[in-house]
């Protein structure tokens, strides 16, 4: 008599299984990796600034790594000075005032926005993500144990979600709204007044918000940002904050970022962090304290560059037939629609959608972008403006060159 086959076995949990690949990484990796090969591909995928992280700042940190202190075990929520510095920043930069306890230094904004969630979620909460969204937020919803419920807006509404998208999608399961404005992966920035208007809709239905301030420092024209919990104060209590210096101070490979909220969701957060990680690198910490606490110049002059990188990009992409892309007011990329060209043939094929299109164009003219399946709206590419000005120049012109071809 055999004995019974053993059930099969899964290596893999099914809560990490269902996890998808960074799609932005995803494409930059292979871009890279294509680069590394002797390839001329020009990537438009990775939201990564292409300056160096200012001088100041670096000098900080080599400073640090000469420190004895830095080479040991900090607090885990974060060096206090930094979290000082991170209070004091968000009065000058928003207008919101906290203390300095409201602050959880993180490995960056990933690791904020995923403890900030499993901070507040319970199994089975719903959390209203507007949509095009950036690809991490659904996955860091529910790894936490929530139920994103995407709200799509599209280019007829510079891709901003109205009250009553947000209300037709509110249930009895509803404990969060999530809010991002400057927007990755569309550019798209709510005017005050509807940034108002929703945080009021939060409050009168007791809804959390997480919002997200990663790209505070670029908008463009007459575009302002404006910071839910400063222009709603009613909502403090139920508003979490993440943000870092990644974008605005060019300092992605550091990996700082931080979460500010109420003092019990930041106390349990800091919890989580102190079993996964423990604290961020101490020489890491200091570099973002010199960030924070220094001057906007350099900024200024990388959101002068982007700027003019946003004009050029916008302008050429809306000269190929079939590309309809509205202008960014903040962050750096370019979100256009692609819908017309789909099911056309380009070089004797006929890209179904936007994933099987931005295969034919690395394919055909080594150019990177990224396809709208990834941020929740296909018929989309996104493409970041954060690389110099030729190669920008360089890689739309072989787009237009390669779309031109398109025909029924």
């Amino acid at each position: 008599m055999s004995a019974a086959t053993p059930p099969t076995e899964r290596r893999v949990s099914a809560r990490i299984a269902a996890i998808s690949e960074s799609a932005t990484l995803a494409v930059d990796a292979k871009a890279k990796a294509l680069k590394a090969a002797g390839r001329p591909v020009i990537g438009f995928g990775a939201g990564e600034p292409d300056f160096p992280t200012p001088g100041y700042i670096v000098d900080a940190a080599v400073e640090a790594c000469r420190e004895p202190r830095n080479h040991r075990y900090t607090p885990a929520g974060g060096l206090p000075e930094l979290k000082a510095a991170i209070a004091a920043k968000t009065l000058r930069d928003s207008g919101y005032e906290i203390d300095a306890s409201q602050v959880l230094v993180t490995n960056g904004g990933k690791q904020a926005i995923y403890e900030a969630f499993a901070a507040i979620l319970d199994p089975g909460d719903e959390v209203i993500v507007p949509a095009p969204y950036w690809t991490t937020y659904p996955e860091s919803i529910r790894l936490a144990g929530g139920v994103p419920v995407e709200v799509v807006a599209d280019e007829t509404t510079g891709y901003r979600v109205t009250l009553e998208q947000l209300e037709a999608a509110r249930t009895e399961r509803t404990k969060v709204l999530l809010f991002v404005s400057p927007s990755n992966p569309t550019g798209a920035v709510y005017p005050e007044a509807e940034a108002e208007a929703i945080g009021r809709w939060a409050v009168e239905h007791g809804l959390w918000v997480l919002t997200d301030e990663i790209y505070e420092h670029l908008v463009y024209g007459d575009a302002t940002f404006t910071s839910l919990p400063a222009i709603v104060p009613e909502l403090r209590d139920r508003c979490v904050v993440v943000n870092g210096v990644a974008k605005t101070y060019a300092m992605t490979g550091w990996r700082v970022g931080w979460v500010i909220g109420p003092k019990d969701v930041i106390k349990a957060a800091t919890n989580l962090q102190s079993h996964a990680t423990s604290n961020v690198g101490n020489v890491s910490q200091a570099a973002a304290l010199a960030a924070v606490s220094g001057s906007l110049d350099a900024v200024a002059e990388m959101r002068t560059a982007f700027d003019r990188r946003r004009r050029t990009i916008v302008r050429m992409l809306n000269e190929i037939e079939g590309v309809l892309c509205p202008e960014p007011e903040g962050a750096f990329y370019a979100y256009p629609s692609v819908k017309d060209l789909l099911g056309k043939e380009i070089r004797g094929r006929r890209p179904a959608d936007s994933v099987e299109l931005a295969a034919l164009i690395l394919d055909e003219v080594e150019v990177a972008v990224v396809p709208g399946e990834a941020f929740g709206t296909p018929g989309y590419l996104r493409l970041s403006y954060a690389l110099g000005d030729e190669d920008l120049i360089e890689g739309v012109g072989r787009l237009q060159k390669l779309l031109a071809e398109a025909k029924d």
